[in-house]
């Protein structure tokens, strides 16, 4: 999970990854929405591969990615699970201090 929290903390492989959510893009096809190079797009691909937030799917000489939706979706219901238990600690801890202050 610290993987997928290290690619996702940079914003140009969030922005990447929304470029790829809905449909498959070549790496060149993703490059061209950035004023970096094409290897430097690459890399960042890389690193979102790794993490397993992104697919790839080789057609001939050309690499297409996407957003792998179910990995995410892992992700978002352990973010959740941490902040719902915390919300409800919260609360616990705001009805004691209401039940301590009323006579």
């Amino acid at each position: 999970m610290d993987q997928v929290f290290r690619a996702l903390g940079d914003e140009t492989r969030r922005r990447i990854l929304a470029l790829v959510w809905d449909e498959e893009r070549s790496a060149g096809e993703v490059a061209q929405c950035f004023r970096m190079s094409r290897p430097g797009v690459s890399q960042h691909l890389k690193v979102l591969l790794e993490a397993g937030v992104v697919t790839v799917h080789p057609r001939g000489t050309h690499r297409f990615y996407r957003a792998n939706q179910d990995a995410l979706r892992r992700v978002q219901a352990a973010l959740a699970a941490y902040w719902d238990d915390r919300l409800r600690r919260l609360k616990l801890a705001a009805e004691a201090a209401v039940r301590e202050r009323s006579p």
